[in-house]
């Protein structure tokens, strides 16, 4: 069987997000695994890592690749990067599950096309903030 090179990429930064919410690696974690969860993803683990003195790391090795977040608590920060292969799993929807739990108040996400020749940008989705979490 041959398989398609076809996947998408989503790289978002992400300001204006509250320091203890940027700062709990477990809430972080959980919110990745369900954010893999809600766009068909399969993960396969998880490596994360609180820094001192705050911030922190959370990796979600997927079947189709990764979902990724790093934080800054104490500039409201946070990049989040999502790639996915094939045409089935779309990492919008877990960057998007992301900003609902996140809350921002600005978000600059990125979409790259890849494994169709040069890798490609396009216009990603308008992304709405929203004030309450749908989860």
């Amino acid at each position: 069987m041959e398989y398609s090179t076809f996947g998408r990429h989503v790289a978002m930064d992400a300001w204006g997000v509250d320091f203890d919410l940027l700062n709990d690696v477990s809430l972080l974690e959980y919110h990745l695994k369900e954010a893999a969860k809600k766009c068909g993803a399969t993960v396969l683990s998880v490596q994360s890592q609180q820094f001192e003195p705050q911030g922190a790391t959370v990796l979600v090795m997927l079947s189709e690749s990764h979902l990724s977040i790093h934080t800054y608590p104490e500039r409201g920060f946070a990049a989040l990067d999502c790639y996915t292969c094939g045409h089935t799993v779309d990492p919008m929807i877990a960057i998007e599950y992301m900003l609902n739990v996140l809350k921002p108040t600005q978000a600059f996400p990125k979409v790259l096309r890849r494994g169709v020749g040069p890798i490609e940008v396009v216009q990603p989705t308008a992304i709405e903030l929203k004030k309450e979490v749908t989860v």
